[in-house]
């Protein structure tokens, strides 16, 4: 299984399905024909959560509807400890999730510092569709999920707690947690439905042992996650704070705008990251996009950010993201 304490060793994967990878992130023709189905998400965790999306997208299903069926898979799934149950803690042994969501209207919604809900993104698509707002944060994100039905969960998990007091033993100062190119794990997901709709999803438990109340990009759409059904979709992992910097997702968007294709997009992008982050070598960020004729692709900084991705030419499968160092 993939984590984020693996993927490093991940980049030798590049040079097998990169040909595929490079097809398959073509530049749109005029006249080309729309890949439609698709799922795409982040990580190998992105596997069964496509699996949940395609079940709604192969039967001519919303692409909201898959993105939030598939991330949840993941969130409630205690062994992938950077989202929700069973997500590392905080410093202070605190398990808060974020989580965003968008459709092919522009309509979205998230909720940030958010504890004792297993469903974040469920409770960002109400935000979404039962409220004015786009964002509840903390106590008032909790309030609401209980007051529409959700239900009050312990997220720390026993495993999650051990490690948070192994960390807690051997910190070198317990106010600051220690951020590395290692800890930094989301999932991200977009889907291309069949009547040719875009929309996406974003959720994690953000960094492992981070200070209380901090929030990352995954909530703040435009950062961790943009969807601009005109042209395509994009979502990010890796440290939070650099992606917020270029507001990613919608650079990315945007770059797809003036005509790149989904992996060139992502690449410069993730130039732009490096750009206004001296320290890029310490970190890592990835970007994932997929665009309006139903091509994807991404880049990353570091080696090793591989992605899966569901349509009717290939199946459920992962692919090797291409990376600047």
């Amino acid at each position: 299984m993939t984590t984020r304490r693996t993927f490093l060793r991940l980049g030798a994967l590049g040079s097998v399905l990169g040909s595929s990878v490079v097809k398959a992130c073509a530049a749109p023709s005029a006249s080309a024909e729309v890949n439609k189905p698709v799922a795409l998400a982040t990580w190998n965790h992105g596997i069964p959560a496509n699996e949940a999306a395609w079940r709604i997208l192969a039967e001519g299903g919303r692409a909201l509807d898959a993105v939030e069926a598939g991330v949840r898979v993941v969130e409630s799934d205690p062994t992938v400890q950077t989202v929700g149950y069973g997500g590392f803690p905080d410093r202070n042994g605190h398990v808060t999730l974020d989580a965003c969501i968008m459709d092919e209207k522009g309509d979205c919604g998230s909720v940030a510092f958010l504890e004792h809900i297993v469903h974040p993104i469920s409770v960002a698509r109400m935000v979404m569709e039962k409220t004015p707002h786009v964002m509840l944060v903390g106590q008032g994100a909790l309030d609401f999920a209980l007051a529409n039905g959700f239900t009050r969960a312990n997220l720390l998990t026993p495993e999650a707690e051990r490690a948070w007091r192994a960390w807690l033993e051997t910190a070198p100062d317990a106010v600051k947690a220690e951020i590395n190119v290692e800890n930094h794990d989301t999932i991200g997901m977009l889907a291309l439905d069949q009547h040719g709709n875009l929309s996406g999803a974003c959720t994690t438990s953000g960094a492992a042992w981070k200070l209380h109340g901090r929030v990352g990009d995954s909530p703040i759409i435009g950062a961790g996650m943009y969807v601009d059904n005109d042209v395509g979709g994009a979502c990010a992992t890796g440290w939070g704070e650099a992606v917020i910097r270029v507001v990613g997702s919608h650079l990315v968007v945007e770059f797809m705008r003036q005509g790149h294709a989904p992996e060139e997009a992502c690449r410069l992008a993730v130039e732009r990251v490096i750009e206004k982050n001296p320290d890029f070598r310490e970190i890592q960020v990835g970007f994932l996009a997929l665009n309006k004729q139903g091509q994807y692709g991404s880049y990353c900084i570091q080696p090793g950010f591989d992605a899966a991705v569901y349509d009717e030419a290939g199946g459920n499968r992962l692919f090797a993201s291409k990376s600047r160092l």
